[in-house]
């Protein structure tokens, strides 16, 4: 899988490393087993979906996350970007809206020792425990129509948004908080499932 990440662009070795050890398999239905490894984004729980190996790269690459980081990460989903961030050395606060996934995706990043702090809750709106503001780093994992603003001002000065914008097909935007202003810098198409506001309880 690593060398089909560097045939699409994937540079950074801190990326490939932690794309490598962590075991894409155990996010998945075994039924998907044999699937686990193969660039494609698979179904999960909810009508929700894990994002493709390379898509999973190519985000944590944008974001250049660095160790010890706070790194706030919107939608949840199967854990795997979790794990990944993880890896990395980040400090992950992850919130899902899906009660049934955030509750057996919590279980499972416990139980794989991922240290990740879940919460359950809207995502257009971040993480609502202001005493873990401001964040070095945000990742959105799926389409949001526009930058959610109270997202944007829990970004620190000076750091990093890895955002899909748009309706049926999104931009991949690198959203850079500099003087309190965004610096938006355009990454192609993608196609994530729609970002959605509120909470399912």
């Amino acid at each position: 899988m690593v060398e089909n990440l560097r045939l699409k662009g994937i540079t950074d070795e801190r990326v490939l490393d932690a794309m490598n050890k962590v075991p894409r398999h155990l996010f998945l239905d075994t039924t998907l087993d044999l699937l686990a490894y193969e660039d494609q984004a698979l179904p999960i729980l909810c009508e929700q979906t894990i994002s493709m190996p390379s898509t999973v790269a190519f985000q944590s690459q944008l974001l250049n996350v660095q160790p010890r980081m706070k790194v706030l990460e919107i939608g949840t989903g199967s854990g795997y970007q979790t794990a990944i961030l993880c890896t990395l050395g980040a400090r992950v606060f992850s919130i899902e809206r899906q009660k049934g996934l955030f509750s057996r995706t919590k279980s499972k990043l416990e139980s794989l020792s991922y240290r990740a702090k879940c919460f359950l809750g809207d995502g257009y709106q971040g993480l609502t425990e202001i005493h873990e503001h401001p964040f070095d780093r945000i990742i959105i994992t799926c389409g949001a129509r526009m930058i959610p603003q109270p997202l944007f001002d829990q970004l620190k000065e000076g750091g990093i948004m890895v955002i899909p914008v748009g309706n049926n097909e999104q931009e991949m935007l690198r959203v850079t908080k500099v003087e309190g202003k965004a610096q938006i810098e355009q990454f192609g198409h993608c196609r994530f499932v729609p970002m959605l506001e509120g909470r399912q309880f």
